[in-house]
């Protein structure tokens, strides 16, 4: 009987593929929505609270933008989608 040796992959290699730099959405200040818009889009988007939603629009209109994802690429781009859909100007950017 023959044994068969299956090499194993590199540690490395494994790390590197499961810890792939994280992607971000950034929701950018337009001032084309009403403060209501944004709350109610990004608790669609990211399944905030309400008042999680406010203190995100407060920070994107007081700083100009907003982290509100974190995360892998397709999650990112889907919470980008959402916001989009009613004309709010959305990035995703890896990090």
């Amino acid at each position: 009987m023959v044994e068969q040796v299956v090499p194993k992959p590199e540690t490395e290699d494994v790390v590197a593929e499961a810890v792939a730099p994280p992607w971000m959405t950034i929701l950018h200040n337009c001032d084309c929505h009403t403060f209501e818009q944004v709350v109610k889009q990004l608790q669609k988007a990211i399944a905030c609270s309400e008042a999680e939603g406010w203190e995100i629009a407060w920070q994107v209109h007081n700083t100009g933008k907003a982290v509100v994802k974190i995360g892998p690429e397709a999650e990112c781009v889907r919470v980008g989608n959402i916001l989009a859909s009613i004309g709010l100007v959305v990035t995703v950017v890896q990090s």
